[in-house]
Order: C-alpha cells, then structure tokens, then sequence
C-alpha cells in the first residue's frame, strides 16, 4: 500500500511539475504501484493538445507553412491530416497554398481578443474542443476534431466558423495529388 501511496504521490508532483510548463496531464490513480514506466499514466488531455498548438503557433513554432520538420506537424495531427498539411506546405513552395489564411483563426488578418479553449467533450476515442475569440470585433468559434490514436490524443481536422474544414480545403485544391 506504501508503495502505490508513493508512486500516486511520485505521478501527482510529475503532473505539478508539467503542469508548471503548460502541459496538462491526468492521473490514473488505479494504475499506481503498477508495473510499467510512469509515463503510461500521464494523458495529454484535448485542451492541453490544442493549447499547445497554439502556443508554439504564437511563438513562431506553428506546424503550419513550414517545410523544416515533419515531427513538428505530426506531434499534433492525425496521420492522414499531418500528410495533407505537410503535402500542401511543401506543394506550395513558399507560396499560398490550401490554407490562405491562418488555420487556427480562419483569418488573415488578426486582432484577437477574448480567446478561450473550452472543455473538450469526449466520446470514445472522439473529442471535441471549441476555441472561441473576438476578432476585429466579430465572436468566432473554431472547432477541433481530435482522435485517440494509441493513446495519445490528435487533431484529425479543424472546422471554421463558416462551416468549412481544414481538411475539406486542403483536399479540394490538390484533389489529384493528395487523394
């Protein structure tokens, strides 16, 4: 009993440490004291995924519209949604490509305020994350679509305000080269 008190207690200061650097994580108090590395027990929940998107976003790190590292788009997408990305950046050469505007604000031009990550709603292996701002004055919501995938939690598309996809628009310009 001393020894899943310890561990529980071990995996609580971890997620206080994470915690302190913008990461969010869960426990599984039921797993403590167990077998296998402590790092199974930690979920990088929906929201702290979409957080993080938009941090490294923020800070000039986006997965978006660079060709440099695929990691850096694959650490958030889905598979089939980091090849779309990745296959319209390097397609597009430098130049605008599928996504004309910034994918995490449905926009090209910004003055955010208000922004807010709201509760992911879960399913499943499903879940679901509103983002919701004002730009330039005007309420907007983007939707993230996210997949359990091998128990890591991924963005499979992004779908804007006006009700079009990340995905949907990617798919539509290189139809031949990406289908």
């Amino acid at each position: 009993m001393k020894i899943k008190i310890y561990s529980l207690f071990s995996l609580l200061s971890l997620c206080v440490v994470v915690n302190a650097f913008g990461t969010y994580c869960t426990a599984n108090p039921e797993s403590a004291g167990t077998s296998g590395p402590t790092a199974e027990l930690l979920i990088i929940t929906p929201e702290a995924l979409v957080a993080d998107l938009y941090k490294q976003h923020n800070a000039n790190r986006s997965p978006f519209f660079q060709t440099k590292s695929r990691a850096r788009v694959d650490k958030y997408f889905t598979k089939a949604t980091a090849d779309l990305i990745w296959k319209d950046a390097v397609s597009s050469e430098g130049e605008v490509g599928a996504l004309e505007g910034d994918p995490l604000y449905s926009a090209q031009d910004m003055k955010i305020r208000n922004f807010a990550i709201g509760k992911a709603k879960i399913k499943g292996d499903s879940g679901v994350v509103a983002v919701t701002f004002t730009n330039y004055g005007k309420k907007q919501t983007v939707t993230f679509l996210l997949q359990m995938v091998n128990g890591v939690w991924k963005i499979d598309d992004i779908k804007w305000p006006e009700g079009d996809s990340m995905v949907d628009a990617i798919k539509e310009t290189y139809p031949a080269k990406l289908n």
